[in-house]
């Protein structure tokens, strides 16, 4: 090619290049077009309210710039008691679900199509019932004299009524069951998408049905039991109904404790100040987990 040519083939690719750039240009505004109505629900749902009570919990009563909310929290036992709860309740919560979940997920991911969608039906049939509605359903079941006391006494399995709400074991019962089919549906997914002839495969190089399910089907199926145990968790922290239905005011979760400053006492500074803390522990813990599930290799090596 002659240096004329260059010369002329020169401008031009300048030209086409500046063309790409604008269509570009054009492509994002047009997105950026289309997301605007949503991203202005969020700010106007979620960021500015969340913006007014982290003002609130650095004020006093009189309206002063002040910590007193933040050094009451540390200074009283009552909160950090109530912090403590809260995640052991979760956390016993996302355990049991794992325990009760992954089996039924992997029953469901290994039937037919059809069957898998029809036992689906039962997975999903608690979300077309009022979270009130369910809670206290059970605490009619689980009372001194519901269902559940009167046949086990019928039965000879004990004697006396149990004690089984208005505590943590009965806000657990409650919980678990609100909050399975937020772990069964991700993790259905996800086993749903593997591969059955890795497990084939494995079987025929010699790997017994065990061996071949914690090798190969167990790993693959960790996404998404690391997303449904990260989505029970996180929900669980900020549940209010269940608690205080079925704890009868002996579990004191954060909501809780919020929802009492605010009825009761009138101070919105010490529960933006609950909140604000609740929403920086929860934000650690999600980053958290995504550290320790990529460095585990749950989602990939990130390239």
């Amino acid at each position: 090619m002659s240096a004329d040519s260059v010369a002329a083939a020169g401008p031009a690719g300048d030209f086409h290049k500046a063309a790409l750039r604008r269509d570009q240009w054009r492509e994002r505004l047009g997105l950026a077009g289309l997301a605007a109505p949503a991203l202005l629900l969020v700010i106007v749902a979620m960021l500015i309210p969340m913006a007014w009570l982290f003002g609130l919990s650095f004020r006093d009563d009189a309206g002063a710039l002040s910590l007193e909310h933040y050094r009451r929290m540390l200074a009283e036992p009552s909160y950090g008691r109530t912090f403590r709860t809260t995640f052991e309740i979760s956390l016993a919560t996302t355990v049991i679900c794992i325990l009760i979940g992954y089996p039924l997920a992997y029953f469901l991911s290994q039937l037919p199509r059809r069957a898998a969608n029809l036992c689906m039906i039962a997975v999903l049939l608690p979300f077309w019932t009022s979270l009130l509605v369910r809670t206290y359903a059970w605490l009619v079941l689980l009372q001194r004299s519901g269902l559940v006391n009167t046949w086990g006494i019928k039965l000879g399995l004990w004697n006396e009524p149990l004690q089984l709400v208005h505590n943590a074991g009965g806000t657990l019962i409650g919980m678990v069951h609100i909050m399975l089919p937020f772990l069964v549906l991700p993790l259905y997914g996800t086993m749903r998408a593997i591969d059955g002839n890795l497990l084939r495969a494995a079987s025929s190089l010699g790997s017994t049905p065990v061996h071949g399910f914690w090798t190969v089907f167990f790993p693959l199926s960790l996404p998404g039991l690391a997303a449904g145990a990260a989505l029970v968790f996180v929900l669980c922290l900020g549940f209010y109904v269940t608690p205080a239905m079925l704890g009868g005011g002996k579990v004191t979760m954060v909501s809780n404790r919020i929802a009492n400053d605010i009825e009761l006492f009138f101070n919105w500074g010490a529960a933006s100040a609950l909140g604000v803390v609740l929403l920086a522990i929860t934000l650690v813990v999600l980053v958290a987990a995504a550290k320790l599930s990529r460095g585990a290799g749950l989602f990939g090596s990130g390239h």
